[in-house]
């Protein structure tokens, strides 16, 4: 199979493009490869559907924001997959133009059309550990679910299901409106059976006739490696049921990580400050800091040379020891700023070698250095 284009160049547009762009290209495309103007054209007909799968990700923030983030991969099965034409595309370019006149010219209406179930967000809290080896969480959510009893059915029996006698089971009726532009005729919501198609005799005891109860269910979820604040997971499918025999919606799963005792994180990049003394600092040592270790999957210390002559606030650069990349291109650094601390109270016997190593060195006296400083500090006020 062959892989999938980029969808940005599927549109032909920039990755940085603004929505009204997107939108733009999109309906001149749909325009273009749409099966009524392309009949019996293969070609025309994949195009149309690759344009389609690619303005439903593009075009919708959170599955942009996510797919800008891990590509195709985390679009999950099924992302930005139609089953034919009435997902989207000609109709939906002129949609707004049918609305005006009640839902369309030729008794289809918009409405009648199956629709996407609605998506459903949350929000799953993760440590900074989860955020960055990853983990397997157990989620709840909340959703319409066809109830058991009447099988999603409404009624007590089928026998109990009657076809709407004032608009033969369409669930919309045609009437005459007099627009700016003379008599039209226009489609609405059947008032009678509210725009069902069927009129229901004896309502379902559990679900009052609805067909769908409200449930709660718990759903295990891997969540990569390498995910950070604003990262979002699709779980496709898993959102609310669709209308008229629509595809489901999807969930959206937002996270919020933590913060760290000893790190702060920057893309895949992770950074800490490590306090020495100025003995350490001066002559070199060995010592642990904390890392990570992913094959553990854990914070774990490692040792550390600190290099002889070190200044305060130093930085120095771990390449490799950052997080992993969440879309596999590699993983980031750990950079170690080193603090040197310097000691508040210091009994006779050490400021007596602490001068004797002052005199020794010529520290008693103002280096180049900081004279040129004092110098620049005069001349300021002067």
């Amino acid at each position: 199979m062959m892989s999938k284009r980029d969808y940005y160049e599927v549109l032909g547009v920039e990755k940085n493009a603004s929505e009204d762009e997107i939108k733009k290209a999109y309906r001149k495309l749909a325009m273009k490869y749409h099966p009524d103007r392309n009949p019996d054209d293969k070609v025309a007909e994949d195009n149309f559907k690759e344009v389609n799968e690619a303005y439903e990700v593009l075009g919708d923030k959170s599955k942009r924001s996510q797919y800008d983030q891990f590509g195709h991969a985390g679009m999950g099965s099924g992302a930005g997959g139609f089953g034919g034409f009435g997902g989207s595309g000609f109709e939906d370019i002129f949609g707004d133009i049918f609305d005006m006149f009640g839902g369309g010219f030729s008794g289809g209406g918009r409405s009648r059309r199956p629709q996407k179930g609605q998506d459903i967000r949350i929000k799953v809290d993760l440590s900074f550990e989860e955020a960055v080896f990853g983990v397997e969480k157990e989620i709840k959510i909340n959703r319409n679910e066809d109830c058991e009893t009447c099988n999603g059915l409404g009624a007590e029996s089928e026998s109990d299901v009657k076809t709407c006698s004032n608009c033969g089971g369409s669930g919309q009726v045609k009437v005459n409106q007099r627009t700016p532009f003379g008599m039209m005729q226009t489609v609405k919501a059947c008032d009678v059976c509210h725009g069902q198609g069927k009129i229901i005799d004896k309502p379902c005891k559990t679900c009052n006739g609805k067909g769908q109860v409200r449930k709660e269910r718990k759903i295990k979820i891997n969540i990569p490696a390498g995910v950070d604040n604003e990262s979002v997971l699709p779980l496709r499918g898993e959102g609310e049921p669709g209308v008229l025999g629509g595809p489901k919606g999807d969930v959206y799963v937002y996270f919020s990580v933590k913060p760290h005792e000893f790190f702060e994180r920057e893309g895949n990049d992770i950074f800490c400050e490590i306090p020495i003394t100025f003995v350490q600092a001066a002559l070199g040592d060995e010592i642990l800091i904390p890392s990570l270790d992913e094959s553990k999957k854990k914070v774990a210390q490692i040792k550390f040379a600190i290099p002889e002559g070190t200044q305060s606030h130093q930085t120095f650069r771990m390449k490799g020891r950052g997080v992993v990349n969440p879309m596999g291109y590699g993983k980031g650094d750990q950079y170690v700023k080193v603090k040197v601390e310097i000691p508040k109270k210091l009994n006779d016997d050490q400021k007596e070698l602490l001068r004797k190593f002052a005199e020794t060195s010529g520290q008693h006296e103002i280096h180049e250095q900081g004279k040129s400083f004092w110098d620049k500090v005069k001349g300021y006020f002067n």
